[in-house]
């Protein structure tokens, strides 16, 4: 039994962010146009995306948009024709800007709440990899006070301290079957925190041309004393004792991104992102339970994420003077090596395309509207741990919507 329930928990993905968790929803705009805006000044989002651009901003904002995300992956078993699917469930990625300054000042300030890393999956409970994982709801809200510099007519700088809130609820089945047959369950559940910040730089050398350069940082999160509940048969509740709780820190890796603007005429704007995602910081996952008995001991278990880049563009076209169309694409490549890729975020480099609209409703007041489909690569493997061997193939729609007031 020892062995069995040291395995299971190894295998606990929880807060297991891979370049699937990495959300990237954080403006409507931005998204429409492939997810770029680290080399442009276009709303509050700014505040994520540069905050070096902020101060750029002609005007005060105030903004909120929400992006509802269905994430459906298929996996098959290797060496049969059986078909498991998550189930349908819709997280809900949001944001919130805000910016303040005198106009025509040298400084402004931001602040933002976004949602940079998350995830919501269900495969059921009795799919093949329920040992592995069932369910997780994973959330990690950004919360990011900002101030912005006008350095002169070409350069502007921009920081903020971060301060992260997660929260995590996974379910997972323990090969320990009761008299009728019904399996044990692990339940983890909890929330934690991190601290961090970011930093941008904006470039406007001419007319035609701007550039951005941003750090954001690693945070590091806590999830400390939660709860982690084993339902189990009553033969071996003594190996699982209760109340129980656990501790794990996770990094949140650093983003480095470089952006480009260009404005070939009044109507048009391209843009051109490039990021590098600082996954190799991730090396373990560990667990340290509170209680500790012959059953149930702390865990230690190999990830080696490695690092990963997305190469983002996209284009805005205005109509005119009410009206504006947007459309985008990009490639992203996974930190999940060979032999690591688990079911809470079957990862595979993926490809996406992205379109969005914008309307002003009234003077000040804007709609902003997006829709983005992912298709991660189809992926065969067997992981080093738990020896689910298969193929992942995963899908990602997500709608979205935000209003801007301004003034």
């Amino acid at each position: 039994m020892k062995k069995i329930l040291l395995l299971v928990l190894a295998l606990i993905p929880v807060l297991t962010f891979a370049q699937g968790f990495q959300v990237n929803l954080e403006g409507q705009k931005q998204i429409g146009m492939g997810h770029t805006g680290t080399g442009l000044v276009q709303d509050g989002a700014s505040v994520f995306f540069n905050p070096g651009a902020v101060v750029l901003l002609p005007e005060n904002y105030i903004q909120a948009g929400i992006s509802p995300l269905l994430f459906k992956s298929d996996f098959n078993p290797s060496g049969t024709n059986a078909q498991y699917q998550s189930l349908n469930k819709v997280a809900t990625p949001f944001n919130f800007y805000a910016v303040w300054g005198p106009k025509s000042s040298w400084w402004k300030l931001g602040l933002g709440v976004y949602t940079p890393f998350g995830g919501l999956t269900d495969w059921g409970k009795s799919w093949q990899g329920k040992y592995v994982l069932e369910s997780l709801d994973l959330k990690a809200i950004y919360f990011q006070p900002t101030l912005s510099i006008k350095i002169n007519k070409v350069l502007s700088i921009g920081g903020g301290f971060v301060y992260n809130r997660g929260s995590v609820d996974l379910t997972q089945a323990i090969p320990l079957g009761n008299s009728s047959g019904q399996d044990g369950q692990a339940e983890l559940k909890g929330t934690g925190k991190g601290y961090g910040w970011n930093a941008g730089l904006y470039i406007k050398p001419s007319s035609k041309i701007s550039i951005g350069l941003t750090h954001r940082s690693k945070v590091s999160t806590t999830i400390n004393n939660s709860d982690a509940i084993f339902t189990v048969p009553a033969s071996v509740q003594g190996g699982f004792p209760q109340p129980n709780t656990f501790t794990a820190t996770i990094p949140l890796p650093a983003t480095n991104s470089l952006g480009i603007g260009f404005y070939p005429t009044d109507r048009w704007t391209v843009a051109l992102d490039v990021n590098l995602i600082n996954w190799n910081v991730y090396k373990v996952l560990a667990f340290d339970y509170k209680t500790n008995t012959s059953s149930l001991q702390d865990t230690y278990s190999q990830r080696n994420y490695k690092n990963a880049v997305s190469l983002r563009a996209g284009a805005q076209y205005k109509a005119n003077t009410k009206t504006a169309l947007r459309f985008g694409g990009g490639y992203a490549s996974t930190a999940v090596r060979d032999g690591y890729v688990t079911p809470e975020a079957p990862d595979a480099n993926r490809v996406y395309v992205t379109a969005g609209l914008g309307y002003k409703l009234a003077k000040g007041l804007d709609v902003d509207v997006s829709f983005e489909y992912e298709h991660l690569m189809s992926r065969t493997q067997t992981n080093i741990q738990s020896q689910l061997s298969g193929t992942f193939e995963t899908n990602v729609y997500i709608p979205g919507i935000s209003l801007a007031y301004h003034w």
